[in-house]
């Protein structure tokens, strides 16, 4: 609001409201003053992650070393002071500072000199990253307990003899009174809480790794985190929401990586009526269709009894599923999938089935459930096997409480400081133009398209149970998972079904959208920012979803800079293809920077041998100046909040609101 001689009823009554929390000239100048002094303060380190996929102990030493730039302010203050050695060591104690102490104890004779050196880099670190805050936030960062004394020892000049003794002191003190192990380890909290200012997790945090609720845990504890949902994540907010389909689908992912620890010791959810349900059914039926896919530690820690049960298991789950998910296609027309009706297209007497007008040979025809005159209905049996499961799906009050952040912090897209986030793809068409959907709604595209979605994924999960909008949702969410050209899925059709049953490899192939060769395209790149409101030389796409193929020459630059592919590749089963670990992003004040990762070592060897993943950082793009908090969203919000205040001002001084000086 600018200051004017006269105001409007409406904006006379906003000031008044205004001025009961700055109720003088004086009040309202003073926040003035502090708002125009944090504009200039520089912006923040925003740290982007993206396809984590339960794997959560390389996610963890990402976030705890913040992409390496823990280790980077460490190079930068002691490199020519301290050993490599020794600047490995401090590295992995400020990553995991109460495991890492507990073997210093053990192997250190002089704890006192140590902890005594210890706190003087710690500290030094401490005032380096804290340096572009405000003091007040700061504060607010610290630990309640220490936070009096760790304000003291980082604003207070070691090279100030008058001061050089009180420093000491304090140091001594902490020593002497057996309180150093906890003290460091919440400097060290401290340190990676001021490293990074915010963190964007771009989607797929579930599935293929083991303990997706362990990530979940850390992002819940996080100071500033948003997610843009992945297309596993929409996957289990659907299975939360009460989709049996949706339940089906993680269950048979699950049981088809031997990926199980997640669902029964992260969530606690029994498959025993499923088992129970697998070992009688499918007793006497061929599974070899099914056989669930194990490491070399599995393959010898199961007996062939287990590995038998897991493949009957996997096998009825995936029936259940192809019955639901026929029931979604038919209910939906407008989900344009009847071309994923398969179950009715089997010829039994001669094993085959016709696709697209080609038929091809079935591996297997042998089930028991499937009735050929009404395929998609499930028999009782089944039906209460996936209610009983669902009903557990729905009453996890862990998982509940991790889906309902996911739905607090998380949205299809995030638009934050000039950059666009999301997981998956603008659908696109062949000829390059944006797709118009109209499912459940009318002809729309781009952002007018992913915004109803958004709002129709919630309606899946906090809209009366039974009511027709959240049911209509849950199917929703599932054509967000595997529908045609949906925006996080991204592909023409999922081909769960051929994988299983055809041998013809060339059946499995899953097109991608247009919008994959068209992103290499600037002028692509831009007409998307425009629709969401970007234009400028350092508006960027920033995409997860696709592995980058780094082994065979693929960059993470697209259009010309404009779109960065930051696919985190944690997971295991598609290093293979990439060649590395994947990408994280590192948007600083200066610069943008890049991270390519080796894939990590383990928790127990970087504490060990104070290994940190292997890393390389380039910086791909740079600002003309360093940016500061004016130039970002939280800047212009407080220029917003800095205008009304003037505004105030003048309607103090113009006799327009009087002052409120109370005694």
């Amino acid at each position: 609001m600018k200051p004017s001689k006269t105001y409007n009823s409406k904006d006379l009554h906003y000031l008044k409201m205004l001025a009961r929390q700055y109720p003088t000239v004086q009040a309202a100048s003073t926040e003035i003053i502090n708002l125009q002094a944090i504009l200039n303060l520089p912006k923040g380190t925003e740290h982007f992650i993206s396809d984590v996929h339960g794997e959560y102990e390389a996610f963890l030493h990402i976030l705890n070393s913040a992409s390496g730039v823990v280790r980077e302010k460490l190079d930068q203050i002691f490199s020519t002071s301290v050993s490599k050695a020794d600047l490995n060591q401090l590295a992995t104690l400020i990553y995991y500072p109460q495991e890492k102490l507990e073997e210093i104890e053990r192997e250190t004779e002089d704890m006192r000199e140590w902890y005594r050196i210890t706190f003087h880099r710690l500290i030094e670190l401490c005032r380096v990253v804290s340096s572009k805050y405000t003091r007040s936030k700061v504060r607010k960062a610290m630990p309640k307990e220490y936070a009096y004394i760790i304000d003291e020892l980082i604003h207070t000049h070691y090279e100030d003899d008058d001061k050089r003794d009180y420093y000491e002191n304090i140091i001594s003190t902490i020593i002497d009174i057996d309180r150093a192990s906890d003290f460091l380890i919440q400097l060290c909290e401290l340190i990676k809480r001021l490293a990074v200012d915010h963190m964007h997790l771009v989607g797929d945090i579930f599935d293929r790794g083991p303990r997706a609720d362990i990530i979940l845990d850390s992002l819940m504890d996080y100071h500033s985190v948003d997610i843009q949902w992945g297309n596993h994540d929409i996957l289990w907010m659907g299975a939360a929401s009460g989709s049996r389909t949706l339940v089906a689908t993680v269950l048979a992912n699950s049981l088809r990586y031997n990926n199980l620890e997640v669902i029964e010791t992260g969530y606690g959810i029994s498959l025993r009526p499923l088992s129970v349900f697998a070992n009688e059914v499918y007793q006497d039926c061929d599974v070899s269709c099914f056989a669930v896919k194990l490491t070399n530690e599995d393959e010898t820690r199961y007996t062939e009894k287990d590995k038998l049960l897991a493949a009957r298991m996997h096998k009825a789950i995936t029936m259940i599923l192809f019955k639901l998910e026929g029931q979604k296609i038919l209910r939906n027309p407008s989900f344009g999938m009847d071309d994923r009706l398969l179950l009715d297209k089997i010829d039994y007497e001669n094993k085959c089935i016709t696709i697209q007008g080609v038929t091809y040979p079935m591996e297997d025809t042998d089930f028991p459930t499937v009735d050929p005159a009404d395929p998609y209905t499930l028999t009782e049996e089944e039906s209460a096997v996936i209610d009983q499961l669902t009903h557990s799906f729905r009453h996890s009050e862990k998982l509940q409480r991790h889906i309902r952040f996911l739905y607090s912090k998380g949205s299809l897209y995030k638009v934050f400081n000039g950059n666009l986030l999301f997981h998956g793809c603008i659908p696109m068409t062949e000829e390059g133009g944006l797709i118009r959907f109209s499912i459940g709604c009318k002809d729309l595209s781009g952002k007018a398209f992913l915004d109803y979605a958004d709002l129709t994924a919630r309606r899946a999960y906090y809209n009366k149970p039974g009511s027709p909008e959240r049911q209509f949702g849950m199917d929703f969410l599932w054509f967000l998972w595997a529908g045609r050209n949906s925006p996080i899925f991204g592909r023409d059709r999922m081909t769960t079904f051929e994988r299983r049953f055809i041998k013809d490899e060339s059946t499995w192939t899953e097109p991608k959208n247009p919008y994959y060769q068209y992103y290499n395209d600037p002028a692509v790149c831009d007409m998307i920012l425009k629709d969401f409101g970007l234009e400028g030389r350092h508006c960027h796409i920033i995409n997860g979803h696709i592995p980058v193929k780094s082994k065979k020459g693929e960059s993470p630059i697209k259009g010309g800079g404009k779109l960065l592919v930051i696919d985190g590749g944690f997971c295991k089963a598609y290093q293979k293809t990439t060649g590395i670990a994947g990408y994280t992003l590192i948007y600083n004040s200066a610069c943008f920077r890049l991270v390519s990762h080796e894939p990590f070592v383990g928790r127990k060897n970087a504490i060990r041998e104070n290994q940190d993943i292997a890393s390389t950082s380039v910086v791909f793009e740079r600002l003309e100046s360093r940016m500061k908090i004016a130039g970002t969203d939280v800047g212009r919000q407080l220029q917003e909040q800095i205008d009304d205040l003037m505004a105030l001002l003048w309607a103090f001084r113009s006799g327009e609101i009087a002052e409120d000086h109370k005694e």
